[in-house]
């Protein structure tokens, strides 16, 4: 079973997205990198610089096979050729809604233009990727001879395209049986999710035969995307037992990156790498989990082999168990009459729409037993930004760490990223940011805004703490000047 990415051709044609060269270069290292058995890194005949992207991938000799997209046209084809690419993918509708509308050809004619374009692409490439664009949607009895005339021209691989996603896994199943029995080539499918069934029809196909599946990272691609890499890969590894020479410890780093460079987060629900796939607020779920993961967790697939990590975190649903465990973590130690008014805090802060941080909890937990909080081991005396929009955002802060005044200036994407990396820059422990989230909490061009912060340090531990105000640099600020004196203050308490 190998797995065939195309984030960066079906992927990149996400409304909105347009990744730069220096990331598509950064992209395809990181898929190469965790086991990604071919890389499709575009469509070069569709710019000029398009054309340079793939030919810079392709030179960079990557441990994958590099594709690039054509038209059932020698010029498409060609084009490939010159960005010396591995392999040459190429497509033709077969549907009737699309041959009529689109290429407006005939069945017949669509069978010889099948034939002489994949032959042409074995005349200069060694492997070729034949896609009968709509497979689903195409009469079967026709798709089983046009896949034929692919396999016998030479194509090394046949892909099915579910390419409006209107299959359903059983039909999927059937549809896929009968192609491997009836047609001499392997078999790739590429499934949209236009209904949500891209994975099940994906992982489906592999249970009918196919030996390739096609994926993005975090399901990018036109309309509703295309199937999960991360879904995909740990349905096969975990629940069907098949091997995808996938490097899954590294699925989470990897849906990161693509979340940064698209400009679309990952939903906290997202399976396998959402903020929440191995969170438990739940009194019942988290003590259960404490006691022992697979209680309340799939236990064939664990938050480390997909490079997460479990969290307890806290609202209105959260228990005892959850919020000593997290305070026994920080080395705090309430007695039981204690961690009772600690939980009914968190829960009345929670009910009332707060969301309570790690920080939070700590403070409550200090307050109500009467213990100091260690102090604080940054204190921010001043900041100044400067912004514009002939002038690079730069922030300069002046700051007590450890009762040594400390100052740090920096350059951003903007003056909250600014004023961020500068205050990063004086902190003396390796940290750095996880998480961001702002929203207002009143209205108008005067709103306040209210930060929530999550930084990581170098022992993958996550602290999160928030800061609010009507200027959203200074609230920014002090969400990560309380995240980063949380960190100090645990770290404080192990060395005790």
């Amino acid at each position: 079973m190998t797995v065939f990415d195309t984030t960066l051709r079906d992927g990149e044609q996400t409304p909105g997205i347009s990744f730069t060269f220096a990331q598509k270069l950064e992209i395809a290292r990181q898929l190469a990198s965790i086991g990604v058995h071919a890389i499709e890194a575009g469509f070069p005949a569709s710019s000029q610089g398009e054309q340079e992207t793939v030919k810079a991938i392709a030179d960079q000799k990557l441990d994958a096979v590099i594709c690039g997209l054509a038209r059932s046209r020698t010029e498409d084809v060609d084009v490939c050729i010159d960005c010396d690419v591995d392999m040459v993918h190429v497509f033709i509708p077969t549907s009737e809604v699309q041959r009529v509308h689109t290429i407006k050809k005939t069945p017949e004619e669509v069978l010889d233009i099948t034939r002489e374009i994949v032959s042409y692409v074995r005349d200069h490439c060694e492997l070729c990727m034949f896609s009968a664009m709509d497979a689903t949607r195409t009469d079967t009895e026709y798709l089983i001879k046009v896949f034929r005339a692919a396999a016998d021209a030479g194509a090394t691989i046949i892909n099915v395209p579910d390419t409006v996603g209107v299959y359903t896994p059983t039909a999927m199943k059937n549809l896929i049986t009968r192609i491997v029995s009836e047609v001499n080539c392997p078999v790739d499918v590429h499934c949209h999710n236009d209904f949500g069934l891209a994975v099940a029809n994906t992982t489906t196909a592999v249970e009918a035969g196919a030996s390739q599946v096609q994926v993005t990272v975090n399901g990018l691609g036109e309309r509703a995307g295309n199937a999960d890499i991360s879904q995909t890969v740990m349905i096969l590894e975990s629940i069907y037992g098949v091997k995808t020479g996938i490097k899954t410890a590294s699925l989470y780093e990897t849906s990161r990156l693509i979340s940064r460079y698209s400009g679309i987060g990952v939903l906290p629900i997202q399976p396998v790498v959402g903020d929440n796939a191995f969170s438990h607020e739940s009194g019942i779920h988290s003590h259960g989990v404490i006691a022992c993961a697979a209680t309340f967790e799939p236990g064939i697939m664990t938050p480390e082999m997909v490079g997460h990590r479990r969290r307890l975190t806290l609202g209105k649903h959260v228990g005892r168990h959850a919020v000593r465990q997290m305070l026994t973590d920080a080395h705090i130690n309430p007695s039981e009459i204690e961690i009772d008014r600690i939980v009914e805090k968190v829960k009345f802060m929670s009910v009332k729409g707060k969301k309570v941080t790690d920080a939070d909890l700590y403070e409550i937990a200090t307050t109500i037993m009467g213990i100091g909080n260690g102090g604080r081991a940054i204190e921010l005396q001043d900041i100044a930004i400067m912004t514009g929009n002939h002038v690079i955002p730069t922030a300069s802060v002046k700051a007590l760490v450890n009762g040594k005044e400390l100052v740090c200036s920096s350059t951003g994407n903007g003056p909250v990223d600014a004023a961020l990396k500068a205050i990063l820059g004086i902190v003396p422990a390796k940290v750095q940011l996880k998480e961001f989230n702002i929203e207002a909490i009143s209205g108008g061009s005067d709103a306040i805004g209210h930060v929530n912060i999550a930084i990581e340090d170098d022992h993958g531990h996550v602290f999160s703490a928030s800061g609010s105000g009507d200027d959203i640099v200074l609230a920014s600020t002090e969400a990560m000047v309380n995240a980063i004196n949380l960190l100090q203050r645990i770290r404080q308490a192990e060395t005790k």
